[in-house]
């Protein structure tokens, strides 16, 4: 089983960014959180000359009603999406939320990691 959803865009990488955050936006998901690899490891001492940003998402509305279901969602909680820079080529991807609740039983779980999972694929897709 593939755990990510990857796709490559011809954007430089902060655009990438900006455009991947947006996206998240207009289908619902607020960016809790965001870590600037190379930032956080020039502050921690230590050189990275990679470009790599991480976010942490989420729709609280979703978010809500699976953790109702089953509160041991709350260990694949919030959703990464990350944007990075391989090989001279910027990629955004995500883990695929059907990946995690495969770990857990009931169908209801997996109905909603499928969907979770395809409207973030849609706003990667759209980012490209």
């Amino acid at each position: 089983m593939i755990f990510d959803y990857t796709v490559t865009t011809n954007k430089d990488f902060e655009q990438a960014v900006t455009d991947v955050k947006t996206a998240l936006k207009d289908k619902k998901f607020g960016t809790l959180w965001e870590l600037d690899i190379k930032s956080k490891l020039k502050e921690k001492g230590v050189e990275f000359s990679g470009k790599g940003r991480i976010l942490e998402v989420c729709n609280p509305h979703k978010a809500k009603a699976v953790l109702e279901q089953d509160m041991n969602v709350i260990y694949f909680l919030p959703c990464k999406v990350v944007i990075f820079e391989d090989q001279g080529k910027i990629k955004l991807g995500m883990v695929k939320p059907t990946v995690f609740m495969d770990m857990l039983e009931g169908a209801d779980l997996k109905n909603f990691a499928m969907e979770v999972e395809s409207t973030i694929i849609e706003a990667l897709d759209d980012s490209k």
